[in-house]
């Protein structure tokens, strides 16, 4: 039984999420040959401020960003 877990950050929308688990499903299914029923994907989404980058996180990057678009 695989399971394949993906980590991202929140904001996607459904159909978004579905189109992924569709095509993890195909590529493993694929791949590796497992049968379709037995294949597992896991989403975890991570809030932006969970998540860092070189020791800020993506909010405060998101942020900066948009400081900077506007000035």
């Amino acid at each position: 039984m695989p399971l394949v877990e993906v980590t991202m950050i929140e904001g996607r929308t459904p159909e978004q999420k579905s189109a992924l688990i569709t095509e993890v499903t195909d590529a493993v299914e694929r791949t590796v040959s497992a049968p379709r029923h037995t294949i597992r994907v896991a989403i975890r989404e991570l809030p932006a401020e969970n998540w860092a980058i070189g020791g800020r996180s993506i909010a405060e990057i998101r942020a900066e960003r948009q400081d900077t678009d506007r000035g």
